[in-house]
């Protein structure tokens, strides 16, 4: 015989709706305890460092306060570092962009048997340390170098050198963080279902204008992935601005190490990591909202 149970023992929706959202907040309690420990706590400690104020007893120690002035003072002291950063983190995101769409565009639908080694090459050079690839860089770069001899002779460098300008850092920006811009694109363009693409040709679109109306509008996800993931490491980058700039050349993340590590002067370098990453974030936002996928948030 089959027993049959009650309808009274039986789960209301109500019960079940709430074991699924205890569940929900089981799975979620790791990732946030992990974004609490993590991230809330030393971003807390670290605007509270900001607040600090110089001891009135001990030379070189800061004592709690609440000195917003660490602020305005720290951004009349390093503003053309800030404008430096996102400019050049801005045109290296641009040219990694340029580079790295025609590259996932061909492992995506052309590459064929090839994509997976292509796809190892692209992540190959990350297994090497981020220092040791800037110093590689570095001689690559140098004045005695083939490719700075051979812009010379085409008298193509106006300061007759490449390595200690911002050329040399923009291309040490571009190289070091091309990875996080092609793997993402790589993504968006590899799930376009390429029969789209031949509709369009069906429907008399010339090559450009099937790429412009569908394959391009489709990859736009990894577009803004790829260049956040660019931009946001970059902006805040201080290696390739002192390993291949010179002091003309540094950015806010050379301030903010220099105030830490050599200054000691743990106020100011706290609000000036504060700034910049409420400064992203913001960007990060409105360029999301403009771009239209608001779904990455």
């Amino acid at each position: 015989m089959v027993a049959v149970v009650p309808t009274s023992a039986q789960a209301s929706p109500a019960q079940v709706a709430q074991r699924s959202s205890k569940t929900g907040y089981a799975l979620l309690a790791p990732g946030m305890l992990w974004l609490i420990v993590f991230f809330a706590v030393p971003f807390i400690t670290l605007f509270l460092t900001s607040l600090q104020a110089p001891s009135p007893t001990q030379a070189g120690k800061y004592v709690p306060a609440f000195e917003l002035a660490n602020y305005g003072q720290a951004l009349a002291d390093y503003w053309p570092q800030f404008i430096r950063s996102f400019i050049y983190a801005g045109i290296a995101t641009a040219l990694a962009l340029l580079i790295a769409y025609p590259l996932a565009y061909f492992i995506a639908f052309k590459a064929g048997r090839w994509r997976s080694l292509m796809l190892v090459l692209v992540v190959a050079p990350s297994f090497a340390s981020f220092l040791l690839r800037t110093y590689a860089w570095k001689t690559i770069l140098a004045d005695e170098s083939f490719i700075t001899r051979t812009l010379n002779t085409l008298h193509l460098l106006p300061e007759g050198r490449i390595l200690n300008t911002w050329i040399a850092v923009i291309a040490g920006l571009t190289y070091n963080f091309l990875p996080f811009m092609i793997l993402p694109l790589y993504a968006a363009l590899e799930k376009i279902d390429p029969r789209l693409v031949e509709a369009a040709g069906d429907l008399y679109a010339s090559p450009t204008t099937a790429f412009r109306k569908v394959t391009w509008p489709l990859s736009l996800p990894g577009v803004v992935a790829g260049t956040l993931l660019t931009f946001i490491p970059a902006a805040g980058d201080y290696i390739n601005a002192q390993l291949l700039g010179s002091t003309t050349n540094r950015m806010i993340g050379n301030a903010i190490q220099v105030n830490f590590i050599e200054f000691r002067d743990y106020p100011t370098a706290s609000a000036l990591s504060v700034m910049l990453m409420a400064v992203i974030l913001i960007m990060v936002f409105t360029y999301i909202r403009r771009a239209g996928t608001e779904d990455l948030l």
